[in-house]
């Protein structure tokens, strides 16, 4: 509610033959319509499963109440997020014969979609400088990632998230939108709107460099100095198994990390993105529907921890499925033979 009153103070306030478009068409997708949307439903549904499946494995599990799997929890969480604010409105356009999405509409996906991928980033970071805490200064581990100081970084990734979306938002809302309304991507961002915009657009390129440079520096050069130092540390260990285990708690979120910020960076610096559309397409299919499904695979079949968790918990659900079968049968059975009795004592009446 929040947003469409600031979208529609916004479109008063600049007023006059400026604001005409009330809605974009989202070309997107042209070809294979019924083929993609299959595709991306099987993607959404799994990413909904997976999430879904490692926040509970978590939650349920005593074990994994860390900082490593509470951050990983809320990426989890993130990604479910980050996903929803793009692929329904995805499948819907596959279905229909013109992608339309409002004014308003456009304008609150495309702040969901910044705050949650801004505050994936940020949460990634914090998850580098966990590793390099419980690695790098073990002593210090418990008292320097404490519940209260992970629930801390937690909202301030969730508060610094929120407020760069607020900021690109507001950003957006300034430039008045005459026509045309036609855009060949198929979810609301910054540099296609831009484009269809008839005003200057000189500040809003200037505050998304400013920001997202600054996000994408501080936490890619907090990951590269966490990293770094643990490296240092590691190779200073004289036990292999030592450094194996170091190793192994580190490759998850590193693929995880070159996974989220490959796409970003192709998505907004590749050299060619500015001049076609398709190379800008692919990555953020990539970025928005991809990735997210494989977070969870990534750290459940990397991850020793969660592996086990995944295997007990699962053999608990089969036992209890044989054991439900098992009862069924019996009373099945039961019935049946209290059945026959009655039938008997019946015919012998």
């Amino acid at each position: 509610m929040f947003l469409c009153l600031l979208c529609a103070g916004a479109r008063r306030m600049v007023g006059g033959n400026h604001s005409n478009v009330t809605e974009f068409v989202l070309l997107g997708f042209t070809n294979l319509q019924d083929l993609l949307f299959v595709v991306f439903l099987i993607t959404y549904i799994t990413t909904l499963v997976g999430n879904l499946g490692m926040i509970v494995l978590i939650r349920t599990n005593s074990q994994l109440h860390v900082p490593m799997y509470f951050f990983l929890s809320h990426l989890s969480f993130l990604d479910i997020c980050y996903s929803s604010s793009v692929t329904p409105k995805l499948l819907l356009g596959l279905l229909a014969e013109r992608n339309i999405i409002s004014f308003n509409g456009c304008v609150t996906q495309f702040f969901f979609f910044a705050a949650f991928g801004t505050t994936e980033a940020i949460l990634l970071a914090f998850m580098a400088y966990d590793r390099y805490v419980a690695i790098c200064q073990p002593l210090h581990y418990v008292a320097a990632m404490s519940h209260g100081v992970c629930v801390q970084l937690v909202v301030g990734s969730y508060a610094a998230g929120s407020l760069n979306a607020l900021v690109h938002t507001s950003a957006l809302l300034r430039l008045s939108s005459c026509g045309p309304n036609l855009t060949n991507r198929f979810y609301c961002e910054m540099p296609p709107l831009m484009l269809l915009s008839c005003s200057g657009t000189r500040l809003n390129t200037m505050v998304m460099a400013a920001c997202v440079g600054f996000i994408v520096t501080t936490s890619v050069l907090a990951i590269v100095v966490s990293y770094t130092c643990i490296l240092l540390t590691t190779r200073g260990t004289r036990s292999a198994e030592d450094r194996h285990k170091a190793f192994s708690t580190c490759t998850s979120h590193l693929t995880a990390v070159a996974l989220f910020y490959g796409s970003v960076a192709f998505l907004y610096f590749h050299p060619f993105s500015r001049h076609t559309e398709d190379p800008g397409k692919r990555a953020s299919v990539f970025s928005t529907v991809v990735t997210p499904m494989l977070n969870p695979f990534i750290y459940s079949l990397r991850n020793r921890e969660v592996r086990s968790t995944l295997r007990r918990a699962t053999n608990k659900l089969f036992t209890f499925m044989d054991c439900h079968r098992s009862c069924f049968n019996q009373t099945k059975a039961r019935l049946t033979c209290h059945s026959g009795a009655s039938r008997s004592n019946k015919a012998g009446i």
